[in-house]
């Protein structure tokens, strides 16, 4: 499973249920997509 992350999007590869379970992970910290990259922009 490989995730990129990119100024404007995310792109996922993987397995459906390795991308599914990752969707679930983040999910628990981030509600949108947009809070996700900035969070990651900060690290």
């Amino acid at each position: 499973m490989k995730v990129y992350v990119r100024p404007n999007n995310i792109v996922m590869v993987g397995k459906a249920w390795e991308i599914r379970n990752k969707l679930r992970e983040y999910s628990l910290h981030h509600v949108y997509v947009k809070t996700w990259i900035n969070a990651l922009k900060d690290e």
